[in-house]
């Protein structure tokens, strides 16, 4: 191969990206309730995977201003899917913990999309499956780094 096919070969790094980007797409696109935007449901999973926390330390945790999370976590009270408390030491903060129907939503949401992954993966011969699972230990170790 020249050099120049080779400037137009695209490079691990482009393939992996463009294809954890695809999937990502197919996986939201299996969401069971558009009325909840992503944003909501990250800060949702948050609290489900974490547990309780103030509004600040789960913004910090997402990565956005506490003002935008106090919208966030508004609109997650309004679907019922998350609840406040007063926090037991401090009575400027609260607690913010997710309802059981949050939770609940939370389950559906991971069902969904896992059965859709499940149908794709039936697709595959044995051998590709347990390439994937090698692939899904090094991309997880990649991403905790």
């Amino acid at each position: 191969m020249s050099g120049r096919e080779e400037e137009h070969e695209p490079s691990l790094a482009s393939r992996l990206r463009l294809a954890v980007v695809r999937l990502n797409r197919r996986l939201r696109a299996q969401r069971t309730d558009s009325s909840v935007t992503l944003t909501q449901i990250s800060a949702l999973s948050c609290l489900y995977n974490w547990g309780p926390m103030t509004p600040g330390e789960l913004a910090a945790k997402e990565g956005v201003q506490p003002p935008s999370m106090t919208r966030v976590i508004a609109a997650l009270e309004e679907h019922g899917f998350a609840s406040r408390r007063p926090h037991p030491t401090d009575g400027r903060q609260a607690i913010v913990e997710v309802t059981q129907a949050g939770r609940d939503f939370v389950r559906a949401e991971v069902c969904a999309r896992e059965r859709w992954l499940d149908r794709r993966l039936a697709d595959l011969d044995e051998e590709e499956r347990e390439v994937l699972s090698r692939a899904a230990e090094i991309i997880d170790r990649m991403a905790g780094q």
